[in-house]
């Protein structure tokens, strides 16, 4: 990647109804860089990405977005965005091909023939592209949503959980094409839920409720939530479950296979919590790593709803 930033933006705020869906929120982004925005539902990951793109306008705040003024250059902004939404947004009764002449005239790019058949080969849909897009699997979809969302070469990709309801190979033939993309200096913007995903993004934005709380890389992040977790492994794991919850120091209790994750901030009050555990009979107590699933969970339980 270069080290330029293509999105420089400080105290970005939006609000509806008087209530601040996004508040002060302040950060940069490098070319080619790929960018996870995790948060629960409702806490404004979406609505951030979108006027970063110059799709919605902010109450307040600002910056350069391709070396566009945010607050007077956003329709500039939005010619260089593909943008690719969670539900499938294509004509189901057209086929792949007539789908990809129809975003081809929208975009006026001449000659039209040549750039279907270009974004048909580059996704690999030319074998496909008399099939109707309705009766595509979902992975199918996936592709040609994403060939649409680029085929007018932009410089800024927004994915709105792109990946729901995909099985994992296509997931993962999904992100290799990301990555690829990447490579060659496309700034990608990923709204997911999903932990697996944002561990593919070279870096992670975790906003809740408005508030920007966390950056970095998945391994910044994990590391300066400042969490410990221990690994329980043996019999009766759904009960001692129940007896650890509440105890000093416990602040998530989460079963994994035949193992008990036990996660808390306090490393100290924690261990001792655990240690008369490490005693009993076929139990046995180990320090494990901390993951960002165990981080995304304390940033929710820590989170107050601003729209309640």
């Amino acid at each position: 990647m270069n080290g330029d930033n293509v999105i420089a933006v400080s105290g970005l705020t939006k609000a509806y109804g008087g209530r601040k869906v996004v508040d002060d929120v302040t950060m940069s982004v490098k070319r080619g860089e790929i960018v996870g925005f995790l948060g629960p539902n409702g806490s404004g990951k979406t609505t951030t990405i979108r006027m970063m793109c110059g799709l919605l306008h902010p109450d307040s705040g600002g910056g350069n977005v391709l070396g566009f003024d945010l607050a007077t250059e956003g329709l500039k902004i939005k010619r260089q965005v593909g943008y690719m939404t969670q539900r499938f947004s294509l004509y189901s009764d057209l086929t792949i091909e007539e789908n990809l002449y129809l975003v081809a005239r929208l975009y006026d790019m001449r000659p039209t023939r040549e750039h279907v058949d270009k974004t048909l080969e580059d996704l690999g849909l030319t074998s496909r592209k008399g099939q109707l897009a309705g009766t595509l699997s979902g992975g199918w979809k996936q592709r040609l949503a994403l060939a649409a969302a680029i085929m007018h070469k932009p410089q800024l990709l927004l994915l709105d959980e792109p990946t729901a309801g995909v099985d994992p190979k296509a997931r993962r033939e999904f992100w290799d094409e990301i990555h690829l993309l990447a490579e060659g200096g496309l700034t990608v913007l990923v709204s997911t839920h999903y932990m697996d995903e944002a561990e593919r993004c070279h870096t992670i934005r975790y906003i809740s409720y408005g508030k920007l709380l966390a950056a970095g890389t998945v391994d910044e992040v994990v590391a300066q939530a400042g969490l410990t977790t221990f690994v329980i492994e043996g019999p009766d794991l759904t009960r001692i479950a129940i007896e650890l919850r509440g105890l000093p120091g416990v602040e998530q209790v989460a079963p994994f296979g035949n193992s008990l994750h036990v996660v808390g901030s306090d490393a100290i009050m924690l261990n001792e919590t655990l240690r008369p555990y490490d005693d009993r009979p076929g139990l046995s107590v180990r320090r494990g790593e901390t993951s960002l699933e165990d981080v995304f969970i304390r940033f929710m339980s820590a989170s107050t709803d601003n729209m309640s």
